[in-house]
């Protein structure tokens, strides 16, 4: 993303860019990974809030990292190589890192909204409100059932007055029910000098970005308050958050697939990741489990216990009970993929039929293909890949080796049992087996003098 984007018809003040503060240690989830690098939903903590800024179309995404930045970095870089990452070199607090990410704002004219890597649930309409507001400073707000420790949004005539900490509030302030979630909105200029403004003169010795509020007020600048509800603005500190903030991932996650007509038979026992897409009129069984990268087209059938990764299921496929699909799986119309079957990084025309205990890795099929159970498509020599070409309307038989990199011809066949090294010409049958032998006689005198040895050995 980048300045020269077009703004999609948007007023040039409504131009956006987004901070993401990434930089946590994360020492209460016990764990050498940083915190926002933790999975929810399939993908790394920080990947949800990167989600959520890339659907306000901002010109520009900046995330802070500290602890365990190169991972950051890394992980950044695949979920959105657009964003840029930049270094907290210390952790001096929440104003101290929106000041990290400014130099990367320079030339930027517009709202910025400053989000958090370890709070995934803030929805699109509350940031379009934050976006939209028009005070000078907006701040993000929620009733809570237990406000407990939160800072303390202080409100008046003239909106939000100022924003209290826990530890300096008195018992008045502690009894307002509306507290501060830490997501902030601000013009780019004002928070440039606002930030520039904060101090450090505390008992912990940090720059607070909640202390802009007053900074602005103090300006004659106006500051506001938008609400969401609580569960937006879960925070993921411990693994007993993590795994509550997955099962309400999953809960909305598969109310969602529902809603938009599709069937699940035991909808408590699938597991969705962040950008599953799922048709209507698809039918998922039992115990599903959908990791990152994964469409599966309208009326599609994903049987019991398949495990779904970087794959594509078109309309008609069905696959399962069993069956795993990892990154580079294009299953085309009409395919059938039965039990025990794994396929990776491998694309199966329309109607192809591969019914069961079968590998295909590395391999493109054509159509109205059938793969006879046990074949494997042997894909790697020990140091290298290689691809294996079947061609349409094939039959490849039962228990068949086929040693990449080879070609199996339009409409030809292979034995069951064979070992096939060599390209298979258009209509041809390989066979690649030795001779069958037979002893008369020797498998009832080799089982005869087995018996006898058992029993001499008492």
């Amino acid at each position: 993303m980048t300045d020269e984007q077009p703004d999609h018809g948007a007023d040039q003040q409504e131009r956006v860019a987004v901070i993401v503060l990434a930089a946590g240690q994360g020492t209460r989830m016990n764990s050498d990974l940083p915190k926002v690098l933790h999975p929810l939903g399939g993908v790394p903590l920080v990947g949800h809030a990167l989600a959520a800024a890339g659907r306000l179309e901002p010109q520009r995404i900046v995330v802070v990292a500290g602890h365990g930045a190169e991972a950051v970095r890394a992980a950044v870089a695949k979920l959105d190589p657009d964003a840029q990452v930049v270094l907290q070199d210390q952790q001096l607090g929440t104003g101290h890192a929106v000041a990290q990410a400014l130099p990367a704002l320079d030339g930027f004219s517009g709202k910025v909204i400053v989000l958090y890597g370890d709070t995934p649930f803030i929805g699109d309409d509350t940031l379009a409100a934050l976006t939209s507001h028009p005070a000078d400073v907006v701040v993000l707000g929620f009733e809570a059932a237990d406000p407990g420790r939160y800072g303390r949004l202080v409100t008046g005539p003239r909106g939000l007055e100022r924003i209290v900490e826990w530890k300096d509030a008195d018992a008045a302030t502690r009894a307002i029910r509306l507290c501060n979630s830490g997501v902030i909105a601000a013009d780019a200029g004002l928070l440039r000098d606002l930030v520039g403004r904060l101090g450090n003169d505390n008992a912990a010795g940090e720059y607070y970005l909640t202390d802009v509020v007053g900074l602005a007020r103090d300006a004659g600048r106006s500051a506001a308050v938008v609400t969401c509800d609580e569960s937006e603005t879960l925070g993921i500190n411990t693994r007993a958050e993590l795994a509550a903030a997955e099962s309400a991932f999953q809960t909305r996650a598969r109310a969602l697939l529902l809603d938009d007509g599709v069937t699940m038979t035991a909808p408590d026992t699938v597991f969705l990741a962040l950008d599953t897409v799922v048709g209507r009129d698809a039918v998922i069984g039992p115990n599903v489990v959908f990791g990152p990268g994964v469409t599966v087209e309208s009326g599609a059938r994903i049987e019991a216990f398949c495990h779904l990764e970087g794959c594509h299921i078109s309309q008609g496929a069905s696959v399962g009970p069993f069956a795993r699909l990892r990154p580079g799986a294009e299953l085309g119309g009409d395919v059938h993929v039965g039990n025990f079957v794994e396929i990776k990084n491998s694309v199966l025309d329309e109607g192809v039929k591969v019914g069961h205990l079968t590998y295909l890795g590395d391999a493109d099929v054509g159509e109205g293909t059938n793969i006879g159970a046990g074949t494997v498509t042997c894909n790697y020599d020990g140091v290298m890949k290689h691809r294996t070409r079947i061609g349409a309307r094939v039959f490849i038989g039962s228990d068949t080796m086929l040693v990449a990199p080879v070609s199996v011809g339009d409409e030809a066949m292979t034995a069951s049992g064979s070992v096939i090294t060599e390209d298979v010409a258009d209509g041809g049958l390989a066979i690649g087996r030795a001779r069958q032998v037979t002893k008369p006689g020797l498998a009832r005198r080799m089982m005869a003098a087995l018996r006898q040895k058992k029993k001499e050995r008492g």
